[in-house]
């Protein structure tokens, strides 16, 4: 297993030397650069720019250097923990970053909690309970979940939370709290606003994931040695959740790899909607102005999470069935 993970170490240093490459250059691939957006605001404010301000905002942000240059001083930078500036907001990328990537990673995980929390014994007892109302009132709110668009669900949430409990919507804290230092009042504010882009976040996955339980343990219930199990007299439960579900996990925990990441970059729209202080918005913005410091390494750190996601998904896939050896 050592080795094993030592490998797949190596395979994800070289897979994030090809992202660092290929996302760079495609941040970089459409025509124009900041300048012109830049001098596009400058005139919207009524002046006129002129070639030698242009020279001087070509100089400050590099862009007459060749792209490989240009490339070399970032990534150099990155594993130093220099990200480079933003061209836009004129503040250090990890500035920017170390601002919302704490409120993105907590929504995230607990969304992920959630869904997995609730996905699993959902999936389970709509395949045990096969062809039954539950089983179909369950398979409605399944479609329901994968069909309604997150941004509808949101607006849904916050006109509840504003009209049945009296609480103020947008933004992850009250007016009195914005601003003011962290307190365990402040605390609990947080977490009244926390809780609708977390049940928004984790509709959608928890639909999608009690689908695919439900399907893959139906699958599992039919084999020979779940057969083998009830013959021996075995418990119900014991064979269900011993025996069945722990092999129907895998496809779930193939997935899981890629969640956190897909959902980082799910929370977008949600965030957009509620005005919430993430990571998502403030990437979307920096590809629309080819904010190119700060959407290379938003790409990167999504990149990092994806890699990561999948090696924890092998160790647990093989920590979960043990007839997987990678030795």
């Amino acid at each position: 297993m050592i080795n094993y993970i030592f490998r797949r170490i190596g395979y994800m240093m070289v897979t994030l030397a090809i992202i660092a490459v290929l996302g760079y250059l495609i941040v970089e691939l459409p025509p124009g650069s900041y300048l012109e957006f830049e001098i596009a605001r400058l005139r919207q404010q009524g002046g006129n720019v002129s070639q030698d301000q242009i020279k001087a905002l070509e100089i400050r942000y590099g862009l007459n250097d060749p792209t490989y240059v240009r490339f070399f001083k970032w990534i150099t930078g990155f594993v130093r923990g220099d990200f480079g500036e933003s061209f836009q907001y004129r503040q250090e990328v990890k500035d920017l970053i170390g601002q919302r990537l704490a409120f993105t990673i907590s929504i995230s995980v607990f969304s992920l909690l959630l869904a997995w929390g609730i996905a699993v014994p959902v999936g389970v007892y709509s395949a045990t309970h096969r062809n039954t109302i539950p089983d179909y009132i369950i398979t409605v709110i399944q479609f329901l979940g994968l069909s309604i668009p997150s941004f509808l669900v949101a607006l849904v949430l916050m006109v509840v939370a504003q009209r049945v409990f009296g609480q103020q919507v947008g933004g992850l804290f009250s007016d009195e709290f914005q601003n003011a230092p962290w307190s365990f009042a402040r605390f609990i504010d947080l977490l009244k606003h926390l809780w609708i882009p977390i049940v928004v976040i984790a509709f959608g996955s928890t639909a999608g994931l009690s689908r695919i339980m439900r399907a893959n343990l139906l699958d599992v219930l039919g084999m020979q040695y779940v057969q083998t199990a009830r013959s021996k007299g075995l418990k119900e439960n014991k064979v269900i959740w011993k025996h069945a579900v722990k092999n129907a996990m895998h496809p779930l925990i193939m997935i899981l790899g890629g969640s956190l990441p897909g959902i980082i970059s799910g929370e977008t729209v949600v965030a957009i909607v509620m005005n919430i202080p993430t990571v998502g918005p403030m990437y979307f913005n920096a590809q629309l102005n080819q904010d190119l410091y700060l959407a290379a390494t938003f790409l990167m750190f999504l990149s990092i999470l994806g890699v990561l996601g999948n090696l924890l998904a092998d160790i647990a896939l093989a920590w979960v069935d043990p007839r997987i050896r990678f030795e």
